[in-house]
């Protein structure tokens, strides 16, 4: 399976850490962002790296060049930042079949192999982990509403008044079907395509949409702030090194 990793942010708000690079590049425990989901990407299997890039794109080409661990990259370009949905449809001449899509932006620790599974097994033309968030900050991603049996019946992009806090994060596998509806997106009230709208279309057109619980933890990393939360969980996470025997 291919995946897709969206990497063209400018990431104004984690100024200053992005003064003089690309959000990707900001470094989280000593490499950066897009390095952390190259890594969980290639634990997944993935045998082709597809990256999106866009502002100050050459700093990404330059750094990884045309593989990463053995495995090949190939660079498309969003001109534009006109949403996730905009920048999918520039992988779209390179996927023939189910894919995994990452947000470059965000650190997993966490069961995204579930999400895999289920899009080989199921064949679901998108499947993708949620997570409840604080209320405060539901608002900040798409968000799932549910009916009375827990089933998601429409996902809305970045509420003012969200009516649930079950949101989706950065991990998705889809089919192709996902490009036939990310062409059918209108500009949301942001004026940019939003991957929560394309997504909400193929619910409503009946197709099979598969919502999978975090298990473990992620980051979004979108303020300096986080940045620093995601090191410090990180940092927990190593195991201490082995003390030295005297000789």
């Amino acid at each position: 399976m291919k995946a897709v990793v969206l990497a063209a942010g400018k990431g104004t708000r984690l100024r200053p850490l992005t003064e003089d690079k690309p959000k990707v590049m900001v470094e989280v425990d000593g490499k950066p962002l897009l390095t952390h989901s190259f890594e969980q990407l290639i634990d997944l299997g993935v045998d082709e790296l597809i990256v999106v890039v866009g502002y100050r794109k050459q700093d990404v080409i330059d750094h990884y060049d045309d593989e990463f661990d053995g495995v090949p990259i190939t660079y498309t370009h969003q001109r534009e930042q006109n949403g996730l949905a905009h920048a999918l449809l520039t992988a779209e001449e390179h996927i023939e079949d189910d894919f995994m899509l990452m947000l470059g932006d965000n650190i997993f620790r966490a069961n995204l192999e579930d999400v895999v599974k289920r899009q080989r097994e199921e064949r679901t033309d998108a499947a993708f982990l949620v997570e409840e968030v604080p209320w405060d900050e539901a608002s900040r991603y798409g968000v799932c509403d549910t009916n009375d049996y827990g089933e998601i019946v429409e996902v809305i992009e970045k509420p003012d008044d969200p009516p649930s806090n079950l949101v989706m994060t950065g991990f998705y596998t889809f089919s192709p079907a996902i490009f036939h509806a990310a062409k059918l997106v209108q500009p949301s009230d942001r004026g940019e395509y939003e991957i929560s709208d394309a997504i909400d279309l193929l619910l409503q057109s009946g197709r099979t949409i598969d919502a999978i619980r975090l298990d473990g933890w992620r980051i979004d990393v979108g303020y300096p702030e986080d940045r620093d939360r995601a090191e410090e969980r990180l940092q927990d996470a190593e195991p201490d090194a082995p003390e030295s025997t005297p000789t």
